[in-house]
């Protein structure tokens, strides 16, 4: 009987010395795959806007899983933007007629990826993490409009503005990849545009596999006024009268300094 007891007892603590093995083995495999997680790192990720600014670049590089897509967005903050409307007034001139005002979209939108994102990603995927124009489309609120086709017009049109100003890019094939040590290195370089406000901005990166994001990694980029341009910004902002007076006696200066010359030249004859 006590042989039997033992026996038993035995077999329970074999079991309960397997299940604290099993439970060891769950750890290291989620550490082990928590290792392995996709790193971002943006360069140049302080721009200073100074006297002799013209834009600048942004550089992104990181690991990621081999064999995943990957797609890079570099965007500002959510914000509300005015766009304003033409239409022939009297069935002759183009005027401007009204003002559309969109909300909850960025002023800066820039997004590469590996391949097409089509290809890669499903619509409702990029949706759902706010990858690409349908996304923004689907959470900005545009206003006045009358319906949905009407919606995908201005938002059309508020895309192609957005492009021609350099604030809105979307490619792919820019990103290079490169194996090594069982990883898979990264990386892709922004033209950063001289029209982008000041401000921080969010740097993106989703690792995308069977067209699902199946890991992303963030970092920031601030752009910011420096020296007599920013004084000049704060000046503008807190003392506009003083502001508007010291740009008329720099514009007078201007135009004699420029006179001045073209009198010593001899003048146009």
């Amino acid at each position: 009987m006590n042989r039997t007891r033992n026996s038993e007892l035995g077999y329970l603590k074999f079991r309960h010395v397997l299940a604290v093995l099993c439970a060891f083995a769950m750890i290291f495999t989620v550490a082990h795959t928590s290792s392995a997680e996709l790193t971002l790192k943006a360069n140049h990720d302080h721009i200073k806007i100074d006297f002799f600014y013209h834009g600048s670049s942004v550089s992104v590089k990181g690991t990621a899983d081999p064999g995943a897509d990957l797609v890079i967005k570099i965007a500002s903050p959510d914000s509300n933007q005015a766009l304003r409307k033409k239409g022939k007034m009297a069935g002759m001139l183009w005027m401007n007629v009204g003002q559309l005002e969109f909300e909850h979209i960025p002023s800066l939108y820039f997004l590469t990826s590996t391949r097409d994102l089509e290809e890669i990603i499903t619509r409702d995927e990029m949706i759902n993490q706010g990858i690409g124009y349908p996304a923004l489309e689907k959470s900005a609120e545009i206003t006045p409009i009358e319906n949905e086709d009407e919606k995908d017009r201005w938002f059309g049109e508020f895309v192609k503005f957005k492009e021609s100003s350099h604030l809105y890019n979307i490619n792919s094939g820019n990103i290079t990849v490169t194996e090594k040590d069982g990883r898979q290195n990264f990386y892709t370089l922004f033209d950063w545009p001289y029209q982008a406000s000041p401000g921080q901005y969010t740097v993106t990166v989703y690792a995308v596999k069977d067209n699902k994001v199946t890991e992303k990694a963030e970092a920031k980029v601030l752009v910011e006024q420096v020296g007599i341009v920013k004084r000049l910004a704060t000046m503008a902002k807190k003392n506009g009268a003083f502001y508007g007076i010291i740009s008329i006696l720099a514009a007078l200066c201007a135009g004699f300094g420029v006179g001045m010359v073209f009198r010593k030249g001899g003048g146009a004859h």
